[in-house]
């Protein structure tokens, strides 16, 4: 029995690369660090919301690779000055990653209490109808 693919299947002409964000998306081994929301904020606007305490500014970075969404954020070392009875509030560095689909853009991010809110917004599609014209041979 040969096992259909998403890419492979009749029906879906030219889904190759969806097959391909899907593998994408299951590689990219999120670790649940940190923890995250992820909204409806409108019809067309997508918010995600990470709780990064601990974080500043200067300590996270957002970029969009080939239509992936990467939050990255790296604390300064420390000078070891400071001696912990009990350390439970994570310092350490992240990469979370989200696929986009086409038309999503990044709007914009904020920080607040913590919080690192990034906005996204989904662009309305163009109604496009083609005519096809049959010619005779």
């Amino acid at each position: 029995m040969t096992k259909l693919t998403l890419g492979s299947h009749p029906y879906l002409l030219g889904f190759e690369q969806l097959e391909r964000l899907v593998e994408r998306t299951a590689k990219s081994g999120n670790e649940g660090y940190p923890p995250y929301n992820i909204e409806q904020t409108s019809e067309r606007g997508y918010r995600i919301t990470l709780a990064v305490a601990g974080f500043c500014e200067a300590d996270l970075s957002i970029t969009v690779e080939d239509r992936q969404l990467v939050i990255r954020g790296r604390q300064a070392d420390e000078d070891g000055a400071r001696v912990f009875l009990h350390r439970g509030i994570a310092a350490r560095q992240f990469q979370r990653s989200f696929v986009l689909a086409d038309g999503v853009e990044v709007a914009g991010a904020t920080m607040e209490n913590g919080l690192l809110h990034v906005d996204l917004t989904r662009a309305e599609p163009d109604s496009v109808v083609q005519t096809i014209r049959i010619e005779t041979t």
